[in-house]
């Protein structure tokens, strides 16, 4: 007993602290989830990555030029333009530009960048979708929290009840009007139900601790969160939901969008089939020295040397060992099995939102029920209590309805957030 009280006030005292601090709406914790859910900021570097791509693919149109310039030394025996050979030691010095500019690329950097386009619209889209992941997860873990608290405050009125009924019953011992084996009976249930409030305390604290972890809050003290106000919930058809929601939802756009980039990356493999045209252009200049004979000075080689050059070079593919034909199924295959996931989240996505509909339509009905059953069962406990305090019934039937009631309680609890849960789905999808 003694150790059931000491864990008992030990959970108390976090809940207070928590109580104590400010509390985080439904909202705020959204908010704060998707600004730092590591997912979701993974997706955003792979969108900036996605950019550059299409950055890369602007530049593949632009130019390239280069510089160069090179320096060498040669020592010995060497062959003469008398055709003997004779110690010479030579040096030469070369310095130039060059330009290459594609002038016809078979199309491959116009579709190169479409495709980039796609993808980083494709990549844009599932950074939402992931961003609703994580709202919905919230959404659930953020009822789950509360739903455990109002237990916890119907496991404070069962504690209530019973020790209520503990003084009421030493009173009645001390007065010689029952049998001292009632006592014993009213405490155990005091010690049972301290338990119970100890482990829906302890449920409490882990359900607001699984929250914050879900947050990513760097230190989770003193965390709290608000109550939802008390409002009825509108109960969406499921065919009003699917029909927005196959327009709207992030994880299907980007699945189209996905689709799309596949059949952008067929038509550019298939660009392997097609000739490739370029421009090139260079200027260049060299120095050339050799011992033993006159040789011009530097500057006027530099000068007499110079020289420039234009040219064209066409690329036509005759046989690649079918590397291009294996590039082209290959995108084929992918574009196939894009199209099966989208078909694959088009079913998971309504086969959710007509489950989400079947079990808010049930968790309505199962929340009316209970809350007629909550008014029976207190109707019937307190009948019974004043009875019971007459002597015309047995302790067996007062801690019987008793029970009822308390269950009652629960069972209330727990339809009205399994309502407002399946209510909240339905209106995230439909969005």
């Amino acid at each position: 007993m003694t150790s059931i009280k000491h864990i008992f006030a030990a959970a108390c005292l976090l809940v207070a602290s928590a109580a104590s601090a400010a509390t985080w709406s439904l909202d705020s914790c959204v908010s704060y989830a998707i600004s730092h859910n590591i997912s979701v900021q993974s997706r955003m570097l792979q969108e900036e990555n996605g950019r550059l791509s299409v950055t890369e693919a602007k530049d593949r149109f632009l130019p390239t030029i280069g510089g160069y310039g090179s320096q060498s030394f040669s020592f010995g025996r060497g062959l003469t333009a008398a055709n003997t050979y004779a110690n010479r030691n030579t040096s030469s010095f070369s310095v130039g530009a060059n330009l290459s500019l594609p002038v016809f690329q078979g199309l491959a950097g116009v579709r190169r960048l479409d495709y980039a386009k796609a993808s980083l619209k494709a990549l844009l889209e599932q950074t939402e979708a992931a961003k609703d992941d994580v709202t919905l997860n919230v959404i659930t873990q953020y009822l789950q929290a509360l739903y455990a608290g109002e237990l916890l405050q119907v496991a404070r009125e069962r504690l209530r009840i019973s020790s209520a009924e503990l003084d009421r019953r030493q009173s009645l011992l001390e007065a010689g009007k029952i049998p001292e084996l009632d006592i014993y009976e009213a405490r155990s249930q005091v010690s049972q139900d301290e338990l119970n409030l100890v482990n829906c305390t302890n449920d409490s604290i882990i359900a607001l601790l699984d929250l914050a972890q879900l947050l990513n809050l760097p230190d989770t003290d003193g965390f709290a969160i608000e109550p939802l106000a008390d409002s009825e919930m509108p109960l969406l058809s499921p065919e009003e939901v699917w029909a927005n929601a196959s327009e709207r939802n992030h994880a299907l756009r980007a699945g189209r969008l996905e689709a799309e980039a596949a059949d952008k990356n067929v038509s550019l493999a298939k660009t392997g089939y097609i000739p490739t045209l370029s421009f090139s252009a260079g200027v260049g200049t060299n120095y050339y020295r050799t011992s033993g004979f006159e040789n011009e000075t530097f500057g006027q080689q530099m000068r007499h040397n110079f020289a420039k050059q234009i040219g064209f070079s066409l690329s036509v593919p005759i046989f690649d060992a079918f590397s291009t034909r294996n590039s082209v199924r290959r995108a084929h295959v992918q574009a196939h099995n894009t199209r099966l996931q989208l078909d694959d989240s088009r079913q998971r996505l309504y086969k959710a939102i007509v489950q989400a509909y079947t079990q808010a339509k049930a968790a309505h009905k199962k929340r009316d029920a209970a809350e007629v059953a909550v008014e029976s069962s207190r109707a019937a406990f307190e009948a019974m209590k004043v009875k019971f305090d007459n002597g015309r019934a047995t302790p067996t039937e007062y801690e019987k309805t008793r029970s009822d009631y308390t269950t009652s309680l629960a069972e209330a609890v727990q339809a009205k957030y399994e309502a407002i849960l399946r209510a909240r789905i339905l209106l995230f999808y439909n969005k």
